[in-house]
């Protein structure tokens, strides 16, 4: 049976819902407002469970929202830190945040609500086991049982199955957790503490929703089936089409799909629970009678159902604020509360109330001041006054009357006060470990989103009742293309410090310059910048700087300064260093990021300012380097580090350019996915190799290749979906005399040490028999496979295929990455070559 217990759910539904709003104002039509109206009576609501933003069925769950009216969320237990980026450089947590907002982009169309568990994305593994290892289960499973507990569904879905079926070793933890916490939530001593907020809860069951794609069916004509390819007349749409408007969110994945009509069934299995006959929610009472006191409830709301004037919303506004007042007065529950939030839009909906407020800028610095635009207008004409609007500090009593669609604008200066903390994604603010972000308050846990950096609070009274709405200060602008837009507003640091370089090389004096950049965000600066040193370094002659900077000085805001660090005794390869700036007794030791694309809003975010100093023993054989860009990476600012000098080639110097020039080019990852264009020089590259050139090609995927399959290498091969994860694999050498282990740079078995996240993906497979291989790896209990590396003489050049991970590894300062690169990119120069360089 379902427990029913009283809690003051407000607490933490209130906070939930300020993490899920969307950056432009969201106005709802009038036949969103009627279908508001049917979900008000309907008490009924289900969690769908995978591990990765993507994971979803989009089209399953609009069918929830739209057509069954529950209350449907998705928990996603990684924000999908760990995959690839078909749209630009970003990796690991930066990949991660661009994600999280496709899927609230994602979830603002198909209606449903986003979580996430504390889990980091490490890249693809093969085993339940390993994910749940790194992950630290029970602190994800706690994570899970949380989400359950403060979500309390009445259904729970799994994506996936709990063994291989799934694919990937997250995808069947997901189940594992899913599974595990079913039971878990349920019981108040499991995880104790979480009772301060929460009680256990019982959902009804668990059920798997299984699948027929990537060539497994795991559908049976026994399991419960339903049709969720119907069409929404007040939509204008069917669930097929809104799921491929949400799924088409996931743009760093390239998941844009056509949308889809007609009948979708849908399949489930049971996990654990009472097996459903005819419906999800057989035995699942959803209705009013669920709540004592809520039979009352249903008939005022079918009511306002049945009177309700399509084009004239305005008239249920006086009912809606009757049952606003009939809420109020039921006893404390989950139900209560969540009804309340639903009754509170849709009365700011049927007024036709347009509320915001607006900064003229996109951010604010602590001790600074912020002019915030308040605006009112009441467009459809009820009875609304405004009595007071309450900011940081800042508290205006109004008490003014909202006429007609009149508009009342006020304009206030805002002081943000030193101690308001930077805006930060709350999963950032404590150090990782390895497989789980550190996240310490409670109620953070689960959230899709950082709180908005400033709300303010609007008191109305509407028809006599009065009501709180809270409304984020957005930045607002008009561009000339795009319109209007609104981005959010974050608070800076008055100080930023970034590493001129992210990783620098130690000299063979080993001694290295550390360069540090400061950035200003106040006019008047007069610091002390200095290194925090690991035990391995030492300071060189400068340990510390005084830095002043004065308004209207000839310097930039930006502007640098170097350290000499030295290393001490010892072979560390790698060492962190930290950059500080100490102002007003204030230290200052966090960079500023900024990830802007055109389909997300932009991002900002503070890193802890950190430099690289690497030992590294390389020598480079050749000098010019051609790179053509691929879906982005940071391999060309690690080669030029090398000491090579690199050209983008675009287009045009593709058909125009002389090519043999280039001691070699590199192809960046996904070129060939996402640059057709490249089919049309393949002849001409060809032509480079033939006559001397080397081509090296990183890896593709073995999908997305265009419309007509790419044509990369000079005789054929394979791109398969196999890699090697474990980052640790062993690596055997097939043909150790092979120059490319041998010249200019010795390679021994230390260069494949301190890798990260994984040694290989997309190998090729089925080449030609032109082509010649050098590495054979495995993942744990799998065979080894040498497709991670191959390479082939064409006329006197080279061309090369790897999947070998350098976009991960160089930006991670991993020595032997360095020079087995080195290495490839002198395959077409022989020993006697003498444009050598010693780094």
């Amino acid at each position: 049976m379902m427990q029913r217990f009283q809690f003051p759910w407000f607490l933490i539904l209130a906070f939930i819902a300020s993490y899920v709003t969307a950056q432009t104002p969201q106005a709802l039509s009038s036949s969103d407002i009627l279908l508001g109206l049917k979900k008000l009576n309907v008490l009924g609501s289900v969690l769908y469970v995978a591990a990765h933003p993507d994971d979803e069925n989009t089209r399953l769950m609009a069918y929830f929202v739209k057509d069954k009216l529950y209350r449907t969320g998705y928990l996603s237990l990684t924000r999908g830190d760990g995959g690839q980026n078909l749209i630009g450089n970003e990796q690991g947590i930066e990949l991660g945040m661009i994600r999280t907002q496709e899927l609230l982009a994602a979830r603002r169309i198909d209606g449903a609500e986003q979580y996430f568990t504390r889990a980091y994305d490490f890249g693809f593994s093969k085993s339940t086991e390993e994910a749940l290892r790194i992950w630290d289960k029970n602190k994800i499973l706690s994570d899970v049982v949380w989400i359950i507990r403060r979500f309390r569904p009445d259904v729970i879905i799994t994506r996936f199955p709990q063994d291989n079926r799934a694919g990937h070793g997250h995808h069947s933890a997901s189940a594992v957790l899913a599974v595990e916490a079913f039971s878990a939530a349920a019981d108040p001593a499991r995880f104790p503490e979480q009772l301060k907020y929460v009680k256990a809860w019982q959902t009804e069951r668990i059920v798997w929703n299984t699948f027929n794609f990537g060539g497994t069916n795991t559908q049976a004509e026994d399991q419960l089936k339903i049709d969720v390819g119907t069409f929404n007349p007040l939509i204008g749409k069917g669930y097929g089409e809104i799921a491929a408007e949400s799924r088409s969110q996931h743009k760093s994945q390239g998941f844009g799909i056509a949308r889809q009509r007609g009948e979708a069934l849908e399949y489930f299995s049971p996990w654990k629970g009472e097996l459903p006959k005819n419906h999800l929610f057989d035995a699942v009472n959803t209705n009013w009678d669920r709540v004592k006191g809520g039979e009352l409830i249903q008939g005022k709301i079918e009511q306002l159902i049945n009177e309700y004037a399509l084009f004239e919303p305005g008239k249920s506004v006086k009912g809606l604020v009757e049952l606003y007042r009939s809420l109020q007065g039921l006893e404390e529950g989950y139900w209560k509360e969540q009804k309340i939030k639903e009754v509170k839009q849709l009365i700011e909906a049927c007024s036709g109330l347009w509320i915001e407020a607006t900064a003229n800028q996109p951010y604010v610095v602590q001790a600074d001041s912020l002019r915030i635009n308040f605006f009112m207008n009441n467009r459809n004409g009820n009875a609304v006054l405004i009595k007071k609007i309450m900011l940081e500090g800042f508290d205006s009593s109004l008490n003014r009357s909202l006429e007609l669609n009149r508009n009342l604008i006020i304009t206030k200066p805002v002081y943000i006060p030193a101690s308001k903390p930077v805006t930060q994604p709350y999963w950032l603010e404590q150090e990782m470990k390895q497989g789980s972000f550190e996240v310490k308050d409670q109620l953070l846990i689960g959230n899709a989103d950082t709180k908005p950096a400033l709300e303010v609070l609007f008191t109305l009274n509407v028809e006599g009742e009065d009501l709180v709405l809270t409304k984020p200060v957005r930045y607002k602008y008009t561009d000339p293309v795009k319109g209007e837009i609104y981005e959010p507003v974050y608070v800076y640091p008055r100080i930023v410090v970034y590493p001129a370089l992210k990783t620098v090389f130690l000299d063979k004096n080993n001694m290295a310059m550390v360069g540090m950049q400061l950035r200003s965000y106040t006019d008047t600066v007069d610091a002390r910048l200095s290194l925090s040193l690991p035990a391995g370094l030492a300071n060189g002659n400068n340990s510390n700087m005084h830095y002043e900077w004065k308004a209207g000085n000839a310097f930039n805001k930006a502007n640098q300064v170097s350290f000499n660090v030295r290393q001490k005794s010892g072979s560390v390869l790698k060492e962190v260093v930290g950059l500080n700036a100490v102002m007003n007794e204030s230290v200052y030791s966090r960079d500023l990021k900024e990830i802007k694309h055109d389909h997300i809003p932009p991002i900002v975010y503070f890193p802890e300012a950190k430099a690289n100093v690497v030992k590294l023993d390389l020598q480079i054989v050749g000098k010019k380097l051609g790179y053509i860009e691929g879906a982005g990476d940071y391999v060309p600012t690690a080669l030029r580090q090398m000491g090579y000098e690199v050209t983008m080639l675009g287009d045009n110097d593709l058909s125009n350019a002389d090519l043999s020039q280039f001691d070699a080019i590199l192809t960046g990852v996904r070129a060939y996915n996402v640059k057709e264009s490249l089919n049309t020089y393949h002849e001409k590259l060809m032509d480079y190799v033939k006559q001397g050139g080397n081509l090296i090609v990183q890896y593709n995927t073995s999908s997305q290749l265009g419309p007509v399959k790419a044509k990369i290498g000079p005789y054929a091969f394979n791109i398969t979906r196999t890699r090697v994860s474990d980052e640790n694999a062993k690596v055997k050498v097939l043909k150790p005399d092979h120059p490319v282990m041998n010249y200019p740079n010795k390679i021994t078995a230390e260069d494949f040490d301190n890798w990260v996240q994984e040694r290989s993906i997309y190998h090729a497979q089925n080449w030609d028999s032109h082509y010649e291989t050098i590495f054979s790896m495995n993942d744990p209990g799998e065979k080894q496979d040498e497709g991670s590396l191959i390479m082939t003489k064409y006329g006197n050049g080279i061309f090369v295929y790897t999947g070998l991970v350098f976009f991960r590894e160089l930006p991670a300062g991993v020595t032997g990455s360095y020079r087995l690169l080195a290495n490839m990119i002198a395959l077409n120069k022989g020993k006697n070559a003498s444009a050598s360089k010693k780094l």
